[in-house]
């Protein structure tokens, strides 16, 4: 099985490496919709719409089954998406929480993400509704995004600004929190000092790779040749700015090479 992840920009090539680590004889595409980054600022009828574009793309690009790693769209446009793509499809928001609940011991589970994805109560909303006792407190950590992309994932700096967005969590008592944004895993070191270690981080982005894993072998999808890297596609709708040293940063080694696409219209 072929799978593709899809990001508004370049957070999702944190669930890109940690499917590539999974599964390394499995061919993966990558589509950034960096020319209408970020999608938090959007109306949820155009993140529907552009979900479904990048659903049109990604069935002519082969993939069997798709992750949705930008976290806005896994929480307001899942739907959109998979009304096009007949393949697998997965957001993150799902397994993000199925691993909250399943690592917390006193149900008290802290959600950090973007704005956007605190606003929309996407893990709140579920997390409630499998475990109504549980409390659930969310803090937004704007500032996480650009540190990570800078790389500024270490020191004074990360660590005064992780103090700030994490005392209502710490305040709160929670035992787990849920790294509900792709470029959090970058700081996961600084947020677990802050935390203390009898926090558990759960990090929706190897969630939602696990997840990808569990299907495909329920599936019995096999391949016979061995992946050599060579396959994997990485796609932007845009490819000024930094995307490609951004990358390299987040994979650990240069991407090979970067498409830029245009996306279809769904026709919806």
């Amino acid at each position: 099985m072929s799978w593709g992840v899809f990001d508004s920009g370049v957070g999702g090539l944190t669930v890109f490496k940690a499917l590539r680590e999974s599964l390394p004889e499995t061919p993966l595409v990558y589509l950034g919709d960096t020319a209408r980054v970020p999608y938090g600022v959007r109306s949820v009828e155009t993140v529907r719409e552009y979900a479904r574009e990048a659903a049109v793309f990604m069935s002519t690009a082969g993939v069997e089954g798709v992750i949705i790693a930008c976290n806005t769209a896994s929480a307001v446009a899942l739907d959109a998406f998979r009304d096009v793509f007949r393949g697998s499809v997965l957001g993150v928001v799902e397994p993000g929480v199925s691993e909250a609940l399943a690592a917390t011991r006193r149900g008290r589970i802290g959600i950090i993400g973007t704005p956007a994805t605190v606003r929309s109560d996407a893990y709140g909303s579920r997390i409630r509704a499998l475990r109504p006792d549980a409390t659930v407190v969310s803090s937004a950590c704007p500032l996480f995004v650009p540190l990570a992309e800078e790389g500024w994932t270490r020191g004074e700096v990360p660590t005064l600004v992780a103090r700030r967005y994490l005392a209502s969590l710490k305040e709160a008592g929670v035992d787990t929190v849920v790294l509900a944004c792709t470029h959090y895993p970058l700081l996961r070191e600084v947020i677990a000092e802050e935390m203390g270690p009898a926090v558990r981080l759960v990090d929706s982005a190897s969630a939602v790779s696990r997840e990808a894993v569990r299907r495909q072998q329920s599936a019995q999808w096999q391949r016979s040749e061995p992946h050599n890297g060579a396959r994997d596609r990485f796609c932007v709708t845009d490819a000024g700015g930094a995307f490609a040293s951004v990358a390299a940063r987040f994979l650990g080694a240069p991407i090979p090479s970067l498409e830029t696409v245009h996306l279809p219209h769904s026709g919806a």
